[in-house]
């Protein structure tokens, strides 16, 4: 059994890690997190932890907003760990989810 600081297999972090994406003109990224998570889990939603133990909802929904809204702008990325994963929201409608355990070196 490999130990949590063996990195010799480099396609471990494939095994723990997934995209997701949203459209971030018409969905919230909160709800969209929520709902991947989910899925990772085969929970429903409601069965998991409140997004606002880990992030503040509202500004995450905010700061894609805004990122739509200045769409010269380039991307912006934001990153929070939620129930165990490392979750990173992009404001291209991108959801980024890895492991939080696989991560720590």
């Amino acid at each position: 059994m490999p130990s949590a600081n063996d990195s010799t297999d480099e396609s471990e972090p494939r095994d723990t890690s997934c995209v997701a994406t949203f459209d971030p003109a018409s969905e919230r990224p909160s709800e969209a997190v929520v709902t991947a998570v989910a899925a990772l889990r085969e929970a429903e939603p409601a069965d998991l932890p409140p997004l606002y133990e880990a992030v503040d909802p509202d500004a995450l929904d905010s700061l894609v907003e805004h990122g739509q809204r200045v769409g010269d702008a380039g991307t912006h990325e934001v990153w929070f760990t939620y129930d165990a994963f490392d979750i990173g929201v992009r404001t291209d409608g991108e959801i980024r989810i890895r492991d939080a355990a696989a991560t720590v070196s």
